[in-house]
């Protein structure tokens, strides 16, 4: 009798013991850590008479996957490693000037990831807010995923209105006469973002 009893507690002890693994398992969040050698952000921004791109360093970032999903996620931007494509001296100096980013005082800029729509396509819409100087603002997005050899990647083209975070230099929203030399609100980073 009292073996009878012993060997049902052990299978059920046993029982309860697979099945929390198995929920710990597939409830899991997996925290991966950006590649900052591999991740890419490049720029585009325009203006009447053309437009300028370069590049931008991401600093440190990681984010939580979960059920398919984002569930969380932190990205910080080296500001300081602002680059043009044509290497142009002036341009640069302006851009990392107060008229635009600022970055002696303002060194890095934050994306907070708080969620995403699953990725059971291969894409998922992603929310969460954008430090800039002084200014946060939320944000939203479109971005694709693709499981490689080397990991995890995460593409996006992210649309930033830069006069939300009061960088209103040249912007015909705030400054009548401009004429050609208005340059447009809304810049564009696209985004090649490796996780591990």
């Amino acid at each position: 009798m009292i073996n009878s009893n012993f060997i049902k507690m052990k299978r059920a002890l046993l029982l309860l013991t697979v099945l929390g693994l198995f929920l710990l398992t597939v409830g899991a969040q997996n925290k991966l850590t950006a590649d900052t050698t591999k991740t890419k952000l490049l720029w585009l921004g325009e203006k009447v008479t053309g437009q300028h791109t370069g590049t931008i360093n991401l600093k440190s970032g990681w984010l939580t996957w979960q059920d398919n999903k984002i569930i969380s996620g932190e990205f910080n931007i080296d500001m300081a490693s602002l680059k043009e494509t044509e290497n142009n001296g002036q341009l640069m100096g302006h851009l990392k000037s107060d008229d635009f980013f600022g970055v002696v005082k303002y060194p890095e800029a934050k994306l907070v990831l708080t969620g995403s729509t699953p990725f059971d396509k291969g894409s998922g819409v992603v929310s969460g807010t954008l430090t800039i100087k002084d200014s946060t603002n939320p944000i939203e997005f479109k971005a694709t995923m693709q499981k490689k050899d080397d990991g995890t990647w995460f593409f996006a083209n992210i649309t930033v209105d830069r006069t939300k975070y009061n960088i209103r230099y040249g912007s015909g929203s705030f400054f009548d006469n401009l004429g050609d030399k208005t340059i447009y609100d809304e810049f564009r980073l696209k985004v090649n973002l490796l996780v591990k």
